[in-house]
């Protein structure tokens, strides 16, 4: 028996748009493991990616930001007979049209709309699916390491994440007990996505996340999906209602020597400078 012990079982992937997907790598992983997916995508070259890397998968449209696409969606399922074992929410969006902003200078539609799909299309569709998941079933969606650093770059996203975060304990509680029924999150660090290449001035932090990690290598998507199989596969099922970091140790060694050395060299440089006559 494979250890993940998910052979036979039937996931439902949301987020899947290439192949620097997270969503996608967690479905590879799944399949890789005898398992079985079906994907709902946001738009038509989505669904043709899908199509062509998992000919015998199903493969819906669905907008998340649209309660009746998400209602329609669970009920044609439902109607067809299908039932889950867990279900993968990779989804976020962010409006960064207008380029990086000061956080106070948030536009409340950007953010309600970030909230919508980022957050509260996970207790959407767990309230639709709900019927369709069998007995202790897995939701797992992905979050960020941390909530609580304010990082420039990364905007008004990071309270979205910490309401993703918060929705996960409420969700693991209301959909839990004699069902068991589990909800938990992926806390990844930085990682090379399409999403994240849209993120204006996101490189330099990148960098600076694989400079911090204890192994001096930055967080690979495949890692982060690979968590996210686990908290899917009944191998994890003392684990709920957690938001599992994964960051190859950064949360740690924001000191490390490597780092703290060129910081303080340049600041005392610039000081000699200042102060040579």
């Amino acid at each position: 028996m494979d250890f993940l012990d998910v052979r036979g079982k039937k996931f439902m992937v949301f987020g899947v748009a290439n192949r620097k997907s997270v969503a996608f790598h967690i479905a590879e992983t799944l399949r890789g493991n005898g398992a079985e997916t079906v994907f709902s995508v946001l738009l038509e070259e989505h669904a043709a990616f899908c199509a062509k890397r998992f000919p015998d998968a199903a493969v819906h449209l669905c907008d998340l930001s649209k309660e009746s696409d998400i209602a329609e969606l669970a009920e044609k399922r439902k109607e067809a007979g299908e039932e889950l074992d867990g279900i993968v929410h990779s989804v976020a969006f962010a409006n960064f049209a207008d380029g990086a902003k000061p956080f106070h200078y948030t536009k409340k539609e950007d953010f309600l709309h970030s909230v919508d799909v980022s957050c509260y299309s996970l207790i959407n569709i767990a309230r639709e699916f709900r019927p369709i998941l069998r007995q202790n079933s897995s939701i797992v969606t992905i979050s960020i390491s941390t909530t609580g650093m304010a990082a420039q770059s990364y905007g008004y996203m990071a309270p979205v994440k910490a309401a993703l975060d918060s929705s996960v304990k409420f969700l693991a509680k209301s959909l839990g007990g004699a069902n068991g029924v589990r909800v938990n999150a992926v806390g990844a660090s930085l990682l090379k996505t399409s999403s994240s290449a849209g993120i204006p001035g996101y490189v330099e932090p990148y960098i600076f996340a694989e400079k911090a990690t204890i192994r001096k290598k930055a967080l690979e998507t495949q890692e982060a999906a690979d968590v996210a199989a686990f908290l899917l596969s009944p191998k994890s099922s003392g684990i709920n209602a957690q938001t599992l970091v994964v960051d190859a140790g950064m949360s740690v060694n924001y000191f490390d020597d490597e780092i703290v050395k060129p910081t303080v060299n340049a600041a005392t440089g610039v000081e000699r400078r200042a102060k040579a006559p």
